[in-house]
C-alpha cells in the first residue's frame, strides 16, 4: 500500500513548525523525498541479503524474509521487448528508455513461436566471449546467453524480434525486472494570498511499503534539519531512524 505524500509532507511541516524551527518548501520536500525513497528502497535488497543469512522464522506475521520479499515484489514487472541486430552479429536491447525504468535486471525470456519459452542465461562478458568462440558451448536458440553492458543487453545467438509472417514463427523476448519507484511529488497550486494548496490530482504518492512510513518521515526530517540549519532536528531524526533500521535486522 502506497504512502500518501500529503500525509508525509504535513507531518514533516508540523514537526518543523512546532517550535518555529523553519520551513521546507514543496520543491525542497520533493527533492528530499525522492532521495529518501530510493535509500529505503535500495535497503530492501541489503536487508534481504542479511535476513537470508540469519536463522529462519516461519511465524506468519513475523517472517522478516517474507516481509521484505513482499515489499520487493510490488516492484516486479515484465514486458515484451524488441531485440535488434547489433554490429558484430549480436542481438541487442537497450533498456535505458524502458517504462517503468529498470532498477535491477531479473530475467530475459525468449520464445520461438508456439514453443515453450527459454531463459536467456545471463553470464559475464568474459564467459560470453568464451562461449562465442567455442564449438562445444556456442549458444543456440534452445540455450541462448546474454551479458549486460551499461544499459544494453547483448544476446547470442543473434535472433531478432519478429512477428509471425508467412508461416514463420514469431520471435518474442520478454524482460522481467525490478522497476524503479516513481519519484514522489507534492503538487500544489498557489492560493490568493500566495499560500501553497495541495493538488491531489497531480501529486505522486510514495510507492514503498506503508510499513516504512515512520522511517521515511524521520529520514526526511534528518535532511530537512540540514536545509533549515537546525542540527538538533538532524541528530534526533537520524538517531530515531537508525534505531528503526537496527530493529529491522536484529
Amino acid at each position: 500500500m502506497a504512502i500518501n505524500v500529503n500525509t508525509v509532507y504535513t507531518t514533516v511541516l508540523a514537526v518543523l513548525n512546532k517550535e518555529q524551527r523553519g520551513y521546507l518548501t514543496p520543491y525542497e520536500f520533493n527533492k528530499i523525498a525522492t532521495q529518501v525513497q530510493l535509500e529505503i528502497f535500495e535497503k530492501y535488497f541489503e536487508d534481504l541479503n542479511i535476513m537470508l543469512r540469519s536463522p529462519s522464522n516461519d511465524t506468519e506475521y513475523a517472517d522478516r524474509v517474507k516481509t521484505i520479499e513482499e515489499k520487493i515484489n510490488t516492484f516486479e514487472t515484465n514486458s515484451d521487448v524488441t531485440v535488434t541486430l547489433k554490429v558484430g552479429g549480436f542481438g541487442q536491447y537497450n533498456f535505458s528508455a524502458q517504462n517503468p525504468a529498470v532498477h535491477r535486471f531479473g530475467m530475459l525470456e525468449y520464445t520461438n513461436g508456439s514453443k515453450l519459452p527459454v531463459e536467456v542465461e545471463k553470464v559475464s562478458k568474459h564467459e560470453f566471449l568464451l562461449a562465442r568462440r567455442s564449438q562445444l558451448t556456442a549458444p543456440t536458440s534452445q540455450f541462448p546467453i546474454c551479458y549486460i553492458e551499461g544499459t544494453t543487453i547483448i544476446i547470442l545467438p543473434a535472433i531478432i524480434s519478429a512477428s509471425s509472417v508467412s508461416g514463420s514463427p514469431a520471435q518474442v523476448y520478454n524482460l522481467d525486472y525490478i522497476k524503479k519507484p516513481a519519484d514522489p511529488s507534492w503538487a500544489f497550486t498557489v492560493g490568493t494570498v500566495g499560500q501553497y494548496l495541495y493538488d491531489s490530482g497531480n501529486s505522486v504518492n510514495f510507492e514503498i511499503s506503508d510499513l516504512d512510513q515512520s522511517e521515511l518521515i524521520l529520514k526526511i526530517l534528518s535532511y530537512a534539519g540540514v536545509v533549515v540549519r537546525d542540527p538538533e532536528i538532524t541528530q534526533a531524526a537520524a538517531g530515531a531512524a537508525a534505531q528503526i533500521e537496527q530493529s529491522q535486522i536484529s
